[in-house]
């Protein structure tokens, strides 16, 4: 008979699965696609328009330079898909950037990149989970003022359906995932045919003007565009994912990886261009503000994928723009699942290591890193209700932990093309690793570049709540790591350890004569110890009369030793005297015996066994002392025995 947690638990999350079923929840290509690539695919939903939102400081003189950054994002996403494609090949223990950095340029580097992709994955969870809602909210009045709950309440389900197992959540991520691919494919579609056969695209906002525009020239307009790169650079945050998560694909593993990974980058850039192309040909204009455009403080100013789904599918009304708004809005949710398969991957892999806990290094009932599953979604609540669930703010602190992977991890494998680079004998193979070389020269001095722009130009906006944040985490590694390490040393075994005792003097304490106490000393006997003697402490020295009477009487075959208290205390004088013993004979063993009940209720635990709690833990600090419960199962422990246990 199951408790009422147990049953939850199993509503839940289902059925517990065997080790041996593990290869039944490893990924095909069609569902991996869907699992690792909707962070990477949603941010195309937003990637256009953080370039818009930059370049719009300028007004319409500096729209045209939107093509510039597009062309360079586009550039930069495939070949960090080119380089990422080495990795899983290379790489394919699921380690992906902090496996690279580590191997090839060192744990400190390794573990700057697993704090950095750590913070990513969490703040991916609260910006993809808060922008979804923020959507829905804007399309339905209603659940304006409720968005923190909606969002923990999505976080929440994501969190079970991935503890539920990589199968059962592939699925039901899959389907909104092709949903939104399909609906993109359709705005491609209907809209390179309208311009086909004539007909004009026209934004909403194409016949607003930027109120006040500023001037720039030099390298102030050198900067802007920079910034504009970087902010469009959003779109390549989920591509790193598929990298550390090669374990959850069917083998061929790297292969499958590859190739996934391979289609992402093809998806990802021709919908990222298109919806750039269609924003520039309908004449999208975006601001920060309404008021920039001229408009009312309190106008809704639509997104810029909505504005190019009005202008395609003609208008705000048409069926075609409320399923792109409903599917893009459901993938920008779901795209927290990307991270909810490489955060607990890589947590196991850090376990594993000894930079975190070793509990987030196993799986749970079904065969899922349950451990870091819930961690990600304690932290992402915790981020979500700190800033109120608001994308704005929360996006400020979003791609700094991601470029400090890639730059890291492109150098690490220009390190590992250097130590593997084969000699003259082997010309076509030494040729490829150089091409691959190259890839990652382009990859680091890009992303370099990159990430020095968004720390300049986001630092004092809120990036910097995310570099501390890493810092702290690299310290607490770094400390966890020096922890299991000094462990190690102190537990490596010697000779000492192998040899027997001189002695064992065990020790039996008494309160009362009942059969707790008379198990106790039974079992205490029929260890043989070299010494054997009862315990007690004269708290109240009638009680002890009428127990050393009562111990003469029954004629038990073991000396009682009555220790003196003055002040009343129980746990001083006994672990005084257990001291007093090993300091004489430092070679000898002292085992000490405690009888304990073992009750049914949890509240008839704070009504016994608290000396014995007090004295376990004071024992358990001294050298020499080994300390043994004896149970004694009281009647209401029945109930927990007829249940299992449970």
């Amino acid at each position: 008979m199951s408790t009422l947690g147990d049953v939850f638990k199993r509503l839940l999350v289902g059925r517990p699965m065997r080790s041996t079923q593990l290869g039944e929840q490893l990924l095909p290509k069609k569902i991996a696609l869907p699992v690792f690539a909707s962070d990477a695919l949603s941010s195309v939903a937003y990637a256009t328009e953080e370039i818009l939102l930059v370049l719009s400081a300028g007004g319409l003189a500096l729209i045209h330079y939107t093509w510039y950054a597009a062309a360079g994002v586009a550039f930069l996403m495939l070949v960090v898909v080119a380089s990422y494609r080495q990795n899983v090949h290379a790489y394919p223990s699921g380690g992906g950037d902090y496996e690279v950095a580590t191997t090839n340029l060192g744990r400190q580097f390794g573990t700057t990149v697993a704090a950095a992709l750590m913070v990513d994955y969490v703040l991916t969870v609260a910006v993809s989970v808060s922008s979804g809602v923020a959507n829905v909210s804007s399309a339905l009045p209603s659940l304006q003022g409720h968005e923190v709950p909606i969002a923990v309440g999505i976080v929440l389900l994501i969190m079970v359906l991935n503890l539920r197992g990589l199968r059962e959540s592939g699925t039901a991520f899959a389907i909104p995932t092709y949903a939104f691919m399909f609906a993109v494919l359709v705005l491609i579609a209907v809209g390179a045919g309208r311009l086909l056969s004539g007909h004009h695209l026209r934004a909403s906002t194409a016949h607003l003007q930027f109120a006040h525009p500023q001037h720039f020239a030099g390298l102030a307009l050198a900067f802007l565009l920079l910034r504009s790169f970087a902010s469009g650079c959003t779109a390549l945050t989920g591509v790193e994912a598929i990298s550390n998560g090669v374990p959850a694909f069917k083998k061929p593993k790297s292969k499958n990886a590859a190739t996934t990974l391979a289609l992402l980058g093809a998806i990802a850039v021709s919908m990222f261009l298109a919806i750039t192309a269609f924003a520039i040909l309908s004449h999208v204009h975006t601001a920060n503000s309404p008021t920039d455009l001229g408009l009312s403080k309190s106008a809704h100013l639509p997104t810029v994928i909505a504005q190019v789904g009005a202008a395609v599918f003609g208008g705000y009304h048409a069926l075609g723009f409320y399923y792109l708004q409903a599917v893009t809005a459901l993938i920008l949710v779901l795209a927290a699942n990307t991270a909810f398969n490489g955060f607990p991957v890589l947590a196991s892999i850090l376990a594993r290591d000894g930079y975190l806990p070793r509990q987030l290094h196993t799986r749970g009932d079904r065969l899922a890193f349950s451990n870091g599953i819930l961690l990600l979604a304690g932290f992402a609540v915790l981020l979500i209700v700190a800033f109120s669930a608001s994308p704005t703010r929360l996006i400020q602190l979003y791609i700094v932990g991601v470029f400090v992977s890639f730059v890291n991890s492109q150098t690490g494998m220009i390190r590992h093309w250097n130590r593997h680079l084969p000699g003259e004998k082997d010309p076509a193979r030494r040729r490829q690793m150089k091409r691959s070389r190259v890839i990652n020269t382009i990859g680091a001095a890009v992303t370099s570049l990159v990430l020095v722009i968004i720390l300049v130009s986001k630092f004092t906006e809120g990036a910097w709540i995310a570099v501390v944040a890493m810092a702290v985490l690299f310290a607490m590694m770094r400390g966890i790591r020096r922890h299991y390490d000094k462990v190690r040393v102190e537990l490596a075994p010697t000779d000492e350890e192998t040899m027997l005792p001189s002695r064992v003097h065990a020790v039996v304490l008494v309160s009362k004569v009942h059969k707790a106490t008379l198990r106790a000393i039974a079992y205490a006997r029929a260890s043989r110890p070299s010494n054997l003697e009862a315990v007690t402490v004269d708290v109240e020295p009638s009680e002890t009369e009428a127990l050393q009477r009562e111990w003469e009487l029954r004629g038990i075959p073991v000396p009682l030793k009555i220790l003196e208290s003055p002040y009343r205390e129980v746990t001083r004088p006994i672990v005084d005297y257990i001291r007093s013993i090993n300091r004489q004979s430092p070679r000898d063993l002292v085992s000490v015996y405690i009888p304990e009940y073992v009750v049914g209720h949890w509240w008839e635990q704070l009504l016994h066994n608290q000396s014995a709690l007090r004295l376990k833990g004071r024992l358990l600090f001294t050298p020499g002392v080994m300390v043994s419960s004896v149970p004694y199962q009281l009647e209401s422990s029945d109930r927990l025995r007829d249940d299992g246990g449970h």
